[in-house]
């Protein structure tokens, strides 16, 4: 399986810290080797970072664990194939057009009879059940929402329902962002951590580097983590159940499922 790791931040926030332990399990404390990507939203715009070799090993990995992109949402992904042969057109996270924005997705699992799922014109590139799967999930909500909806907010609702849909299929960890909002959804594992003053030392599991974000923060920043597990040794994550949804705005938890 892969690895998740996204953000969602009440004002621009790097993500170093965090993408340097999710880079050591991109083949070196975890098995996830075949690829990776991390994409950042500034604005509307989204700035994406991919690389087919192991992250441990990729230089451009090595940058973007030392180079501070300010971002208020991110979605990042570290993959262990199950389908699709390993190349960049099948490394995550993956990014479309709609309603005039641009939408980033990342999954995690692994499905079966995705071969059937309606697509429209959000065509899959590469050859994985997790591109498809996306191309459905935007398909089904440009049917629904022809000129976009009034509230993206309750939009997510119908996500919620079309990730129970394609969990019946198998494993469906998700991330997915339109720059302003961060859907989560739990099918097998998935944990995240509030960040707020007042801040304190975290420490990374996967390597031997630490930060005191009371020096890198204001005592107003929110910053909220998401990844597959815990990245952090000596804070308190929060599990989310099987089925179940987060959907974070600027930092908070605004709606759960």
């Amino acid at each position: 399986m892969c690895e998740l790791l996204g953000m969602s931040a009440n004002v621009p926030t790097d993500l170093c810290f965090s993408f340097k332990g999710l880079r050591e399990r991109g083949g070196n404390t975890g098995p996830h080797k075949d690829g990776w990507g991390i994409a950042f939203y500034q604005g509307k715009g989204v700035t994406t970072f991919k690389d087919a070799m192991p992250s441990y090993q990729s230089e451009i990995a090595a940058l973007v664990s030392h180079y501070p992109i300010k971002s208020t949402s991110v979605v990042g992904h570290v993959r262990q194939a199950n389908r699709g042969h390993v190349a960049l057109e099948n490394t995550h996270p993956f990014t479309r057009e709609l309603w005039g924005r641009y939408w980033t997705y990342a999954h995690n699992g692994q499905l079966t009879g995705y071969e059937d799922l309606p697509c429209d014109r959000f065509h899959p590139v590469g050859t994985t059940d997790s591109e498809r799967a996306f191309c459905f999930i935007l398909s089904e909500l440009a049917k629904k929402y022809p000129h976009g909806p009034r509230s993206r907010k309750q939009m997510f609702s119908v996500v919620k329902k079309l990730s129970d849909r394609l969990r019946k299929l198998g494993v469906f960890n998700l991330l997915l962002s339109d720059g302003d909002f961060l859907f989560c959804y739990c099918s097998t594992k998935l944990h995240y951590i509030t960040r707020r003053a007042p801040f304190s030392v975290a420490r990374l599991s996967d390597i031997d580097v630490d930060i005191d974000f009371a020096k890198e923060t204001t005592p107003n920043d929110v910053v909220t983590v998401v990844a597959t597990m815990p990245l952090t040794c000596n804070e308190q994550w929060q599990g989310l159940l099987t089925g179940q949804a987060c959907l974070f705005q600027a930092g908070e938890c605004i709606k759960q499922w």
